[in-house]
């Protein structure tokens, strides 16, 4: 079972965007079609845009999500003649008709998660920003120097770079890179972001980004922090 996130401003539930969804056991998530709609979810596997009415600004919501480093596949929902607007440009992962039978859903969904994780299972390395992350030797390296680095240090590098551009509240990297069975308190994660960005070193330091008032985020582009949050398509 997959977790599906659906960007829409349908006030409907996702049968009505998309109704082979209910048939098909996937936890969907709905959230409205807003540049902000990241902030307010955990990591999904596949992202379904509905762009049935508003081919232009779903267009533009599909770019700007790109651009701030959408890890996961970016799927758009479209109707039969929403078809001949769509180009390479849009940036889109991949395309379903909002007619599609169940199991062609079924299937795309499972090839845009399956090609996801073969791109990172081939190199086993991470790579966003200048940061060069190996998960098979705990190393990560920045211009070819290794950052002497600790254990949860390391992770938590890995964990943000894994979701470039998405931010995450302090209790949210507690809990994923410290885990729930940790009792200590959210100035753990403060405590160990300022160390990470001193040895990342003054060129590298502001890829952990701070947004204010949520949290952190892995950002290999620099961005005003509060372009993503005022954003409008």
């Amino acid at each position: 079972m997959s977790h599906l996130l659906l960007l829409t401003n349908s006030t409907g539930s996702s049968v009505d965007v998309l109704p082979a969804l209910e048939l098909l056991n996937h936890r969907v998530h709905i959230l409205p079609a807003e540049p902000t709609a990241l902030l307010e979810t955990e990591p999904c596997d596949v992202v379904l845009l509905d762009a049935r009415r508003d081919l232009v600004g779903a267009r533009a919501l599909a770019q700007l999500l790109k651009a701030t480093g959408l890890s996961a596949p970016l799927m758009l929902v479209l109707t039969e003649g929403g078809m001949a607007a769509v180009s390479t440009a849009w940036q889109a992962d991949d395309v379903v008709l909002d007619s599609a039978g169940p199991a062609e859903v079924e299937a795309r969904l499972r090839l845009a998660v399956t090609r996801t994780d073969a791109a990172t299972e081939d190199t086993g390395e991470i790579r966003a920003g200048g940061v060069v992350i190996d998960e098979a030797s705990y190393t990560a390296r920045v211009s070819g120097e290794i950052l002497n680095l600790t254990y949860k240090e390391f992770e938590l590098l890995k964990y943000l770079a894994q979701h470039p551009g998405r931010v995450f509240t302090r209790s949210q990297l507690l809990h994923e890179v410290w885990g729930y069975d940790y009792y200590g308190g959210t100035r753990t994660v403060d405590v160990h972001v300022r160390r990470l960005r001193a040895k990342l070193g003054p060129d590298h330091e502001t890829l952990i980004g701070t947004v204010r008032n949520v949290g952190y985020r892995f950002a290999p582009t620099r961005m005003d922090e509060d372009a993503l949050e005022g954003a409008d398509v």
